[in-house]
């Protein structure tokens, strides 16, 4: 009786709010960023003022930019056209096999690029392994320190 005072249960399911992830690729509803050049770094310079820095960035296809992210990503993701790139989920790239950290890097990298910031201040190596594991003192500087009490144990 409730429901038919409401209408149609069509209407009673687009009220409440849905408690699950939505399955819709949202990196294909974003802009795709222009690749950029020389022009755009300094865009209301005439062409003759322009003093080239030696460490201006000219991406314009997607190997270009995962070459410049660095960690051998160009390696690991293989698209051809610069919209196919910026489509990209990383339920995509967990498809194509990708280690979780890989995928985390290079969709981090691709937002960082989006926003406009240039690829020299936020692209980073990854961080080297720890070479001393563990809790405590049955660790130390990478080698395992035995107990004297187990040795007088014999």
């Amino acid at each position: 009786m409730f429901f038919n005072a409401l209408g149609s249960s069509s209407r009673l399911c687009a009220a409440i709010p849905s408690l699950t992830r939505s399955v819709v690729n949202r990196a294909a509803t974003w802009p795709v960023p222009p690749p950029r050049g020389i022009n755009d770094l300094f865009p209301l310079a005439p062409p003759a003022l322009i003093n080239t820095p030696r460490n201006a960035e000219t991406i314009s296809t997607p190997s270009e930019f995962l070459k410049a992210i660095g960690r051998s990503s160009e390696t690991k993701v293989t698209v051809e056209k610069w919209d196919e790139l910026w489509k990209l989920s990383g339920h995509d790239l967990k498809k194509s096999g990708l280690a979780v950290r890989d995928r985390r890097y290079i969709l981090w990298c691709m937002e960082k690029y989006r926003s406009g910031l240039p690829i020299s201040s936020f692209a980073h190596e990854p961080k080297p392994k720890k070479t001393v594991r563990g809790w405590g003192p049955s660790v130390q500087n990478g080698k395992r320190i035995r107990s004297r009490r187990l040795k007088n144990k014999k």
